[in-house]
């Protein structure tokens, strides 16, 4: 059973929460948050709330469950890229450049994987 956290609107370019997506993306969700409480970078706490987040749901779901025996991993992370504001900033000669203050969509999918015991049949090719 998957469960879905979204979070819209980050005011962070999608390439700085990427850098950081990239790190958790199939890692397991203790590993995964073990690696976002010590990052430095600035999307670090916001896609360990939205991980948080995605726990939760997870378990409101499927509330029989342990969090710890469900072994939780990361199924996917998605950052799409949001709204952009366009501003003006002055420049010499009477010119405008343009700034762009970009922002971004986080999609978090968090599933629990199934160790599927494999089974061994020998098969004997014999000569006749």
């Amino acid at each position: 059973m998957e469960a879905v956290a979204k979070l819209n609107n980050v005011p962070s370019s999608p390439r700085k929460m990427r850098l950081v997506a990239n790190l958790i993306r199939g890692k397991r969700v203790t590993q995964a948050l073990g690696l976002l409480k010590f990052t430095p970078n600035a999307g670090a706490p916001k896609l360990e709330k939205l991980l948080l987040s995605a726990l939760s749901n997870w378990q409101a779901a499927n509330e029989d469950a342990r969090i710890e025996d469900a072994n939780l991993y990361i199924k996917e992370i998605r950052v799409d890229e949001g709204k952009m504001l366009k501003r003006l900033r002055p420049a010499p000669q009477g010119r405008g450049h343009r700034i762009r203050k970009r922002s971004n969509h986080v999609t978090l999918v968090i599933d629990s994987k199934v160790e599927v015991e494999t089974v061994e049949t020998s098969t004997s090719n014999e000569a006749k």
